[in-house]
């Protein structure tokens, strides 16, 4: 046990990494990995079984879990983000340096990236069992699985604005959730809090593009498929539609958050600070009252 517990102590102190910034992109890669793991996990079981094991509904609740999951698992070190979108609304509002942007989005991505390569791995003969699976379109086409695609009658400019507002809708409600001034989550339930938001948004804007609302998660998995078979359809389908659900939801971000800003968090905040500007001036002024009567009663004494 003494000789384990040294060993164990020698592989700790080799694999620290030290720079702050590196371990918290590397706890989002695997907190991202575990939101679609889980996530595109129930999809599989859905698609592959054909209905028999799974439904909309359990495919919204593994999301909604897994979303949870990935935030207990690396919130701590990271903050819990899973999200470039909400990266990129926290350094909006400079609750974060810009320079976590970049890195919180290439490791989330890569997150993603292998959180597919385990499904892939996982219902791998499945896949093969199913004829036609590697079609990116078509009755049989899997790559739906790992990445987002429009639905039939989804024309890309509704589909820009299906991002847009499932984006913002998400943004709005994490503020909430993480403003210190807005009726605070108790500390602990905030993971549980942004999954049952996840959930939320899956059961009421899940049907025209399954809602990314996630760059990271959409573009990991896609260039996965990418390599693994699906070939070069999976960015050329429906007129480009991979780009939607990378762009439009940093744009929704900025929707979001000015929405919450401008109807919430700017009065909430004004509040907080009006409050302690009335308290310092209080105190001020009792400082200035103390002193002069400390000046009267030296006088008196003189």
């Amino acid at each position: 046990m003494g000789r384990q517990k040294v060993y164990l102590d020698k592989l700790a102190r080799f694999f620290q990494i030290r720079n702050m910034l590196l371990r918290q992109a590397l706890a989002e890669c695997l907190g991202t990995l575990i939101l679609v793991m889980f996530g595109c996990g129930a999809v599989a079981q859905l698609v592959l079984s054909g209905g028999s094991h799974g439904m909309f509904l359990t495919v919204n609740f593994a999301f909604g879990f897994a979303a949870t999951l990935g935030i207990l698992v690396c919130g701590q070190v990271s903050g819990g983000h899973l999200n470039p979108a909400v990266t990129f609304a926290l350094c909006l509002l400079g609750r974060e340096r810009w320079r976590k942007f970049p890195m919180y989005f290439l490791f989330q991505t890569i997150g993603a990236f292998f959180g597919a390569a385990i499904i892939f791995g996982m219902y791998y003969d499945a896949l093969w069992d199913r004829p036609g699976s590697f079609n990116v379109t078509g009755p049989n086409a899997t790559a739906g699985i790992f990445a987002t695609y429009p639905g039939k009658h989804l024309t890309i400019v509704n589909g820009f604005f299906d991002q847009i507002i499932g984006t913002s809708a998400l943004i709005v409600c994490i503020l909430a959730i993480v403003d210190p001034y807005n009726n605070p989550i108790p500390q602990g339930l905030e993971a549980f809090t942004v999954g049952f938001v996840v959930l939320v948004i899956g059961l009421s804007m899940g049907f025209n593009s399954g809602y990314a609302v996630n760059p990271a998660r959409d573009l990991g998995p896609r260039l996965f498929t990418a390599m693994a078979g699906w070939g070069s359809g999976v960015f050329t389908v429906r007129n480009g539609w991979f780009l939607v659900p990378i762009f439009a939801p940093f744009l929704g971000t900025i929707i979001g958050v000015m929405i919450y800003q401008v109807m919430v968090g700017f009065h909430v905040e004004g509040e907080v600070r009006d409050r302690e500007s009335a308290e310092q001036e209080n105190v001020r002024l009792t400082n200035v009252a103390a002193n002069e009567n400390s000046k009267e009663a030296t006088k008196e004494m003189h």
